[in-house]
């Protein structure tokens, strides 16, 4: 006989907040999986499709077993140490502990659905925030050193950073604004992609020079599936079907559309042309700096934070970046002016638009920001995002150069040279021979040692 699950004995379930929560948690999770995969695929070069989409599928994997064996409570759970949950798996395996009912430490409320859907959506927050790293890593990092530091990073530094800021940590305490994520997972995951691409070493030379996109329109799919699904990542973060899902659902629209045409304009005013790429990234930035105050913001802050997300970072990247500050470090997807510039930008929006309405729908006592007289929320904003990048600052390069101590960070300057089919024995596209081709690794091996001498064979870089 199949068991049945007695509502009766759950008077907390609300059916409708339940299944909100597991859909906004699907909606972010397919904002890495198919939507990041298909967007690092698109915007890199052909020989390094596989390999990109490949970095967001592993990463996925990895964190999921990671948070529900012992980062969740790393993140959530009871006080360990200063800025870190006791880790364990707790709730998180376990049938009754997923069965009973969620408890929301940021705004230290019960709620209306099961531990199990909590957990779950959760995971896909940090899920995200690895492979949002890998974005800057993309076309030199070795595969197995990225698997190490998937798990290590995810361990050691955003359990930290989400432990502090959502988990009932200091800064929680503190009174720092974060919505959905803006400091737990863009400044946190942009800072350290800043530093990574530092500690990795750059792309090959003709690669930086030329590294035009292989397939824009699958590209787009994967903007068009961040941006759609950021409707859960947003709008899921009150943990209820609520007034303030709405809210922020529509903020978070509102937001990105005015950072796209503010970027758009700025391409058109300075470089005579709009562009695609350009516009994707002022949509990115739109996102991410909404994303601390989705809900806490009125309309028109939320067009005040798009003007500015469409501005700050695309002066950040076109002019700031192009000096030498940032010039000699190989960012590949320019992480860290779209995710830890516009992240900080956000949270600092939040502590100026941050509105008493906002605040008391989000169960918090903050009395606003600025605009409703407030002005220490902006301090409290400041150097919380500080607290996040020092974080970053430290533990990335620990990490990273501890992996470089056993597996080598980059891959050889063959493999760089031919891709895909060094790393995993495939290829991205098969246009010939009826769509079938057998990699010949050896062929394409002595081709790339022919370029490497400085003779380089037409096929061997594509």
């Amino acid at each position: 006989m199949a068991a049945t699950f007695n509502a009766t004995s759950n008077p907390w379930l609300d059916h409708g907040d339940n299944a909100w929560q597991l859909s906004a948690a699907t909606f972010v999770g397919m904002q890495s999986v198919p939507g990041l995969m298909v967007f690092y695929a698109g915007i890199v070069k052909k020989k390094w499709a596989i390999n990109s989409a490949f970095m967001c599928f592993y990463a996925f994997a990895m964190v999921m077993l990671c948070w529900v064996c012992f980062a969740y409570q790393m993140s959530f759970g009871e006080q360990w140490a200063p800025f870190l949950g006791k880790p364990g798996a707790g709730s998180s395996l376990s049938i009754m502990g997923s069965l009973s009912q969620a408890y929301i430490p940021t705004s230290g409320v019960l709620a209306a659905f099961p531990m199990s859907t909590l957990v779950y959506f959760q995971s896909v927050f940090a899920a995200i925030s690895v492979i949002l790293i890998a974005g800057a890593f993309l076309g030199r990092m070795n595969f197995l050193a990225w698997m190490v530091f998937v798990p290590l990073w995810l361990t050691f530094s955003y359990t930290t950073v989400c432990f502090s800021v959502w988990g009932g940590g200091w800064l929680f305490k503190a009174g720092v604004l974060d919505f959905a994520g803006g400091y737990v997972i863009h400044l946190s995951a942009g800072t350290a992609a800043y530093v990574g691409a530092w500690c990795i070493g750059p792309r090959l030379k003709q690669d930086r020079e030329d590294f035009e996109p292989n397939n824009v329109p699958l590209m787009l799919v994967g903007a068009g599936l961040l941006w759609l699904g950021w409707n859960g990542f947003n709008g899921g973060s009150p943990f209820s079907a609520g007034a303030d899902s709405g809210v922020a659902v529509l903020n978070t629209n509102i937001c990105t559309a005015t950072s796209l045409l503010t970027w758009m304009c700025l391409d058109i005013a300075f470089f005579k042309k709009p562009s695609v790429i350009g516009a994707t990234q002022g949509m990115i930035t739109g996102l991410v700096a909404i994303t601390p105050g989705a809900g806490l913001m009125a309309g028109w802050g939320a067009i005040a934070t798009g003007v500015l997300s469409g501005t700050i970072p695309w002066i950040s990247l076109n002019i700031v970046g192009k000096t030498k500050l940032f010039s000699h470090i190989d960012d590949t997807l320019a992480v860290f002016h779209t995710h830890a510039v516009a992240g900080l930008l956000g949270g600092i929006c939040t502590g100026l638009f941050a509105t008493i309405e906002g605040c008391e729908a989000f169960a918090l006592t903050t009395p606003g920001g600025a605009i409703a007289g407030n002005w220490n929320q902006v301090w409290i904003q400041i150097y919380s995002g500080l607290f996040v990048i020092a974080v970053n600052l430290v533990v990335t390069p620990i990490i990273l150069f501890s992996i470089g101590l056993v597996i080598p960070l980059r891959m050889s300057e063959e493999d760089l040279l031919i891709g895909d089919a060094a790393c995993h024995g495939e290829d991205a596209y098969a246009f010939y021979h009826d769509g079938a081709k057998e990699i010949d690794i050896n062929r394409t091996a002595s081709s790339a040692s022919l370029a490497l001498k400085g003779n380089t064979p037409v096929e061997v870089l594509g």
